[in-house]
């Protein structure tokens, strides 16, 4: 029996195209970290190989330490002193990037929906950027960072996705069984592979992500109305039994 939902959150309860939202991020970022003294080509780089840290990332340490140990591994330690300036991005310029987003109100709907059946819903978003960010970016989904039970940030995980282990972290914080959970997301390879921990899966396509063409017809799949239609059959299937 399902208990809990996880939901991705770019891409999935907050629309967007991966490309331009990058690109827009990092266009902020650098007018506003560039003028300390950072190159930008470099800066970039370095951002890149950080989140790499973070996606290779092997449980020892956490998300945020293995982003800032690259980090500091490029710049040097001194680095650290401009983490403030990081944060204070996050608060104000990082908040333009907002327009770059859509927004679907079935998103809003579908977790209030959710939450209404009794189901316990998480945010598994990849944890690679900071909670402000995370928080900002529920926000502009239309939702609070109160509408979920947990939601994974830089600060608070030490695996990401497509690693199996960042699910099993969630549903050992969540104390349940990946068996009494469902992975809502757009990502094939990032999303599904909850599948093979025994999660149940729906790949929303709206934005879908699908990197190496990989059939989706063994995933159910959809829009958001497709996705409660899905839910009401798994219960009445439930019900039956």
């Amino acid at each position: 029996m399902i208990k809990t939902i996880l939901f991705d959150l770019d891409g999935t309860l907050l629309p967007m195209d991966q490309d331009v939202f990058t690109k827009s991020y990092f266009r902020q970022l650098i007018k506003k970290i560039a003028p300390l003294g950072y190159d930008p080509e470099i800066l970039v780089d370095t951002i890149w190989k950080g989140t790499k840290a973070m996606v290779e990332n092997d449980g020892t340490r956490t998300n945020e330490d293995a982003f800032w140990d690259c980090f500091v591994e490029r710049f040097g330690e001194n680095a650290k002193k401009d983490i403030p300036v990081f944060e204070e991005f996050y608060r104000k310029e990082f908040q333009e990037v907002e327009k770059d987003c859509g927004k679907n109100p079935m998103a809003k709907k579908t977790v209030k929906w959710i939450k209404e059946k009794g189901f316990q819903v998480a945010l598994a978003t990849n944890p690679i950027f900071p909670s402000i960010a995370t928080e900002s970016r529920i926000r502009w989904a239309g939702l609070e960072p109160e509408d979920f039970s947990i939601y994974t940030t830089y600060e608070n995980s030490i695996h990401s996705k497509p690693n199996p282990e960042y699910y099993r972290d969630i549903v050992k914080q969540l104390n349940c069984k990946a068996e009494e959970c469902m992975m809502i997301g757009n990502d094939v390879e990032e999303d599904m592979i909850a599948k093979t921990l025994g999660m149940k899966v729906f790949l929303l396509t709206d934005c879908i992500i699908n990197r190496s063409n990989k059939d989706i017809a063994e995933y159910p799949h959809g829009s958001f109305q497709d996705l409660m239609d899905y839910i009401n059959h798994m219960d009445e299937e439930f019900c039956d039994k």
